[in-house]
């Protein structure tokens, strides 16, 4: 039988918000080690990995064969999780291809990627549930295993499927950032009675690490998580009941949700290295209301029960998730929930995403 155990791993999206709980889940013990690229081995990030101990960074891109075979070499393992706000649909998946092959033809053993959903087929095609960072990253998901069919006996790989973070409902800049309005936290999003499978960054840990523990079995596993299909007025009334003090969740048309925080980067690529002058090139406008008609006619479900089984104390409720983040918060010295989402303490707040950190300038 073949052998998919693995103590080295080569990590690709280390430095996103997925990448910081992962790499942690994966060092914790030290069973693993892991080399970690970076555009900046100097940032914040990156810091913040090496600080885990049992972590090496090396600088470059993903978006070149030498440094993907630099990092690769000498590893066993690989967790890749491309940023398709950094490169574009189309971009990430010529990437994400050539990292699967550089990595059989390298003698990696087990190689997990970072997926999301393909809702675009989920939907039946129908082009109003299309969001390219969702379908460029789906399409590859299926792909690799095709591949793995094939090429199992030789490297085992898993798909590890999230979602939406429950973290972005609560952060500046992202698309569910809520307001303080007349002292009531308020989410305006285009939801109707529809529900997002919200994912908690600190089980993404525990679920990548099982895929790494768990090989014989998650070879060829697609691993779709998430904590609950949350519909925001149970987000509100969760809210309330945890913090004590009044939310609401407002239903918003698309036209009013394009006119509000988000106007200035409606019509921009949503990839900031993708060019608009190739037609491929999706608006943040097109692929975010895409988005949100995915949960609003909720395309994507989750099979909770495989979730109860391989992770039992994974965080279950939106409600579990808030009380769980106002102790921590409290704890780290952040503030209750209803501190921190207060406007003078929001914009003091790091970035959660990758993406805003960047400031939308970088390189691939």
């Amino acid at each position: 039988m073949t052998s998919y155990t693995t103590s080295k791993i080569f990590v690709v999206g280390g430095t996103g918000a997925q990448g910081l709980p992962v790499i942690r889940a994966l060092v914790a013990d030290k069973k693993y080690a892991v080399r970690v690229l970076s555009r900046d081995a100097a940032s914040r990030r990156a810091k913040a990995l090496l600080a885990l101990g049992n972590v090496e960074i090396i600088e470059g891109t993903f978006a070149d064969e030498t440094t993907l075979r630099a990092g690769l070499r000498g590893c066993d393992g690989a967790y890749i999780n491309i940023d398709g706000f950094n490169t574009g649909e189309k971009t990430e998946m010529y990437w994400a291809i050539r990292s699967y092959e550089i990595a059989i033809e390298a003698g990696i053993k087990f190689f997990v990627y970072g997926n999301l959903d393909y809702a675009l087929k989920k939907a039946g095609y129908d082009s109003k549930f299309r969001a390219g960072h969702y379908d460029g990253k789906g399409r590859i998901g299926e792909w690799i295993l095709f591949q793995n069919e094939a090429n199992k006996e030789r490297m085992g790989a898993a798909v590890f499927t999230t979602g939406p973070y429950m973290e972005m409902a609560i952060a500046a800049m992202t698309p569910m950032t809520p307001s303080i309005e007349d002292g009531v936290v308020t989410w305006r999003v285009p939801l109707g009675k529809g529900a997002v499978p919200h994912v908690a960054l600190e089980d993404c840990g525990y679920y990548a690490r099982w895929l790494f523990d768990h090989p014989e079995r998650a070879n060829g596993m697609n691993l779709e998580v998430a904590i609950e299909q949350v519909g925001y007025h149970d987000l509100a009334a969760a809210f309330e009941r945890v913090t004590g003090h009044p939310a609401q969740y407002i239903d918003t048309e698309l036209e009013a949700y394009w006119s509000g925080p988000l106007k200035m980067a409606a019509n921009l690529p949503a990839g900031y290295n993708a060019d608009l002058n190739d037609k491929s090139t999706m608006t943040f406008r097109d692929n975010f209301s895409g988005f949100w008609n995915i949960w609003k006619q909720e395309v994507v479900r989750r099979d909770y029960a495989l979730l109860d089984e391989i992770h039992p104390h994974r965080i279950k409720s939106v409600e579990q998730w808030l009380r769980r983040e106002d102790q921590l918060g409290r704890e780290l010295g952040k503030g209750s929930l209803w501190e921190r989402l207060q406007p003078e303490n929001m914009s003091r707040q790091p970035p959660l995403l990758k993406l805003a950190e960047d400031q939308r300038r970088g390189r691939l």
